[in-house]
Formats: structure tokens, C-alpha cells, sequence
């Protein structure tokens, strides 16, 4: 394995309705479940960072006359639906998941403690990390550069519906093409919306790399642990890949 720990961003929408992302589809969740069993049965140390568009998107429904904060918080509570969703699948295919919560819910997930992920993940135990940072403006994207920042990650995986980064929204510019990698300057400098500044500001600070790939395809988690060319490479430099 190129990774031994890692951190997987999903999108709450991965776990919805295939057609509109909206909702949580068992279906989905069990698929998703059963690639990141597959990759901790391997030896890797899995921590997971979920959004929570499939149930309410904070800065929509801010649009809609909520306050920001109060729309940002519901938003977090929609993570931690999401990551019980997700815990309990993968404890289904036998593999020990704990739930981390950055906003407290005693009752249904611990508290996010440092320490205390890092020790779920020398167990082996899948960590899933719900409720952002727990700071209203503050996307899942830089909460999972947080924390895999925070837990030694080597690397971000950012699982998404497509199969990598490209120079246009492919779905309305046929000419799109697809980057094999990028430097964290030439994704900066070229305003690409894949993956908030923020977020990719704080992976550069370490060198952390990002590697954003389409989850929708079997086995591609495992390919990327392995470090195989899948999707696009954000990173210090280029370079060469199986």
C-alpha cells in the first residue's frame, strides 16, 4: 500500500438517491460501505469525513432567509445523520466503526478527541467524523483537511461523481479535459471549485496530497491507497505513477 493512513472526504450526496443526491439510499450507503471495509481489511487506518448536502446544504438554505449560522449548524447535524448511516454499514460487514462528533451528541457519537481518533485508529477501527469543524462557515472540505492534518493522514482522498479535475465543468463544455495532476499553485491560481481554497491553502502548508477521484467506480479507494493513477493528483510536484 503507497498509504497506510488515510483520510476519505465523501459528499453527502454519495450516500442519496443515484438520480438527485437527495435522501439516504441504503443502497449506496452498503456500496460505499463495503470499499472502505474492503481497503481496512487490507491494513489501512480509514478516517472519513462526511458532508451532509443530501439533507441540507447550510449556505442554500441561508438563500432562503435562515440565518447563516443556524442553517451552517443544521447542516452539521445532517453530517452526523449521515455518518450513523454510514457506521452502521460498515459494523454490518463486520469491521468495528466509531462516530466522532464535532458538535456534542453524547447519546448517538463521542465527542471528537484528538487522541482519542488516533487510538480508534491504531485499533483498526474505521473513524468517521461528523459535524464539520464544528464552526458554522466552515465547509466539510476544510474540516477534512483539518483532520487529517490533525491525525497524521498521509494523504486526502476527495471522492467524487466524477473521475478527476478538469479545465471546465465537463457536463456543459464538451472541450473539458481532465488533468492527470496539478500543483496546489496551478490549482489555486486557476479558481478550480472542486475543492475550497481554504481546504487545499491548509493541505499545502504540509505537502499534503489530494487526490480527487469518482467514488461511483468499484474498487477505486483501493486503487488510490495502492497509489495507482486514479483521477487527479493535487500536490508540491508531479509526479510519476503506476
Amino acid at each position: 500500500m503507497a498509504y497506510q493512513r488515510v483520510l476519505l472526504k465523501l459528499s453527502g450526496e454519495a450516500l442519496g438517491d443515484p438520480g438527485t443526491g437527495h435522501g439516504i439510499d441504503p443502497d449506496a450507503v452498503n456500496r460505499i460501505a463495503a470499499q472502505i471495509v474492503k481497503a481496512s481489511r487490507l491494513g489501512v487506518e480509514m478516517a472519513v469525513v462526511v458532508g451532509g448536502g443530501n439533507i441540507l446544504r447550510g449556505a442554500e438554505f441561508s438563500r432562503l432567509g435562515a440565518h447563516r449560522a443556524s442553517a451552517d449548524y443544521m447542516g452539521m447535524l445532517a453530517t452526523v445523520i449521515n455518518a450513523l448511516a454510514l457506521s452502521d454499514a460498515v459494523e454490518q460487514l463486520g469491521v468495528q466503526a466509531r462516530v466522532l462528533s464535532a458538535i456534542e451528541i453524547r447519546q448517538v457519537a463521542e465527542p471528537f478527541v484528538r487522541r482519542r481518533a488516533i487510538a480508534h485508529l491504531d485499533r483498526g477501527r474505521v473513524v468517521i467524523l461528523a459535524g464539520g469543524t464544528g464552526n458554522p462557515f466552515v465547509t466539510t472540505d476544510t474540516a477534512a483537511a483539518l483532520r487529517a492534518r490533525e491525525l497524521n493522514c498521509e494523504v486526502v482522498l476527495k471522492a467524487t461523481k466524477v473521475d478527476g479535475v478538469y479545465t471546465a465543468d465537463p457536463k456543459k463544455d464538451p472541450t473539458a479535459e481532465r488533468l492527470s495532476e496539478l500543483t496546489y499553485r496551478d490549482f489555486l491560481e486557476r479558481e478550480l471549485s472542486v475543492m475550497d481554497v481554504t481546504a487545499i491553502s491548509m493541505c499545502k502548508e504540509i505537502g499534503l496530497a489530494v487526490i480527487v477521484f469518482d467514488l461511483f467506480e468499484e474498487g477505486n479507494i483501493e486503487r488510490a491507497i495502492r497509489g495507482e493513477a486514479v483521477g487527479t493528483r493535487i500536490g508540491e510536484a508531479t509526479r510519476s505513477r503506476s
